[in-house]
């Protein structure tokens, strides 16, 4: 139990230093913020502790050091008169309360059973007042950028009215700057079906293979459109060119074969030689079950119809009118049904699989229209995973 007790004390008194030396590296590497997060950490339980008292000191040392850096950089970039600079100016005030704040929550602190006093100031005034250039100046850009009518500096500009919106909501109207920005910077992508191939498709089968409305296509800056709108200007198209549907002929197949068993029917007299029925040692007749062979021949008949609809999915660049990029797609559906029937005695089937085939029906042969339906499901998934991985933006 000693032994125990005293592993534990040293492990302790390891861990502890170890604890120290990372703050103590950290101070003198200049990452003062790290250093205070650790000490914080070590002082959130059993701060008064004798053995926490270094902890207490380096989170000093390292608050004084980064408060002095902090304000030189403020004082530095305010005599420049930047407005580039606005914003980093507000989050180093940002910095200054968050960790005045972050202290303030372990307070008191005490080094010697003395009170230790830190140097807390109110940064308010600063913060609000940094908060409207920063939004002010960043505004003034973002729009700039948004007159441009590029589609990338819409972008740019969306990421700075929303960091706008973050700090200061609805600054100068900034929801609906978003709203605009988000327009101007989305690419529209018309969506068309081209049937290359022999076969004529009906309206409404080519309309179900470009309905993609419900399968989440449209990303942030991407919208696709299956209907197109007259009056809005299309940046890309994507077409799905049909080029092969196969459809096979329907198939029927079966498979024979022979069940038989013996099995009990009734019973009969045992007699002897001369045709008279033998008694048992009571006097009773002798009776004995009646086995007959029984045969029946089983069939198991299966239908069969695929359809395969090979296709190129085709993004058109409509401003320079090129090609951009080319996915080829092979989609195939199966119909299949496997029912059972026979000719013969049915107390010949036993196996169990037999006669869940009986069960079962025969059914009528899917269109060919249908069958294509079913294969282009199966083509709107396969490209829903393309489109959700392959950005027209990068």
């Amino acid at each position: 139990m000693k032994k125990l007790l005293l592993f534990t004390v040293l492990f302790s008194v390891l861990v502890s230093c170890s604890a120290k030396k990372q703050i103590e590296e950290a101070i003198s590497h200049g990452n003062y913020d790290e250093a205070i997060s650790e000490a914080l950490r070590k002082l959130e339980n059993n701060k008064d502790k004798k053995r926490k008292q270094d902890y207490v000191v380096m989170l000093q040392d390292a608050y004084y050091k980064v408060l002095e850096e902090d304000l030189q950089d403020i004082t530095h970039l305010e005599k420049d008169g930047n407005p580039e600079q606005y914003k980093t100016i507000y989050n180093l005030y940002l910095d200054l309360e968050a960790r005045q704040n972050a202290i303030k929550r372990v307070l008191p602190l005490q080094i010697n059973g003395k009170n230790l006093e830190f140097q807390f100031n109110d940064y308010s005034s600063q913060i609000v007042d940094y908060r409207y250039k920063t939004s002010d100046y960043l505004i003034g850009q973002g729009i700039t950028l948004l007159d441009s009518d590029d589609k990338y500096n819409a972008r740019k500009a969306y990421d700075i009215f929303n960091y706008i919106e973050s700090i200061n909501p609805n600054f100068e109207e900034t929801r609906s700057l978003l709203e605009e920005a988000h327009q101007k910077g989305t690419d529209y992508v018309s969506v068309a079906i081209v049937n290359h191939t022999n076969q004529l498709l009906t309206q409404q089968l080519e309309a179900e293979l470009i309905d993609f409305n419900t399968y989440g296509l449209n990303q942030f800056w991407t919208e696709y459109h299956a209907n197109i709108e007259p009056s809005m200007v299309y940046d890309f198209a994507m077409e799905l060119q049909l080029k092969q549907i196969n459809v096979s002929p329907e198939r029927i197949n079966e498979r024979q074969q022979l069940r038989e068993r013996d099995i009990v029917d009734g019973w009969e007299y045992v007699t002897d030689r001369r045709g008279n029925v033998m008694k048992d040692s009571l006097g009773n007749d002798i009776k004995v079950d009646k086995i007959v062979n029984v045969k029946a021949r089983f069939f198991e008949v299966i239908q069969t119809k695929s359809a395969q609809v090979v296709a190129d999915v085709v993004y058109t660049d409509l401003k320079y009118n090129q090609i951009v990029d080319t996915f080829t797609l092979d989609s195939g559906f199966t119909f299949e049904n496997i029912f059972g029937r026979y000719r013969g005695d049915a107390r010949a089937l036993t196996n169990n699989n037999d006669k869940r085939l009986l069960r079962q029906q025969q059914l009528r042969f899917p269109t060919d229209e249908q069958m294509v339906y079913d294969s282009g499901e199966d083509l709107k998934l396969q490209l829903k995973n393309i489109l959700k991985s392959y950005r027209l933006n990068g």
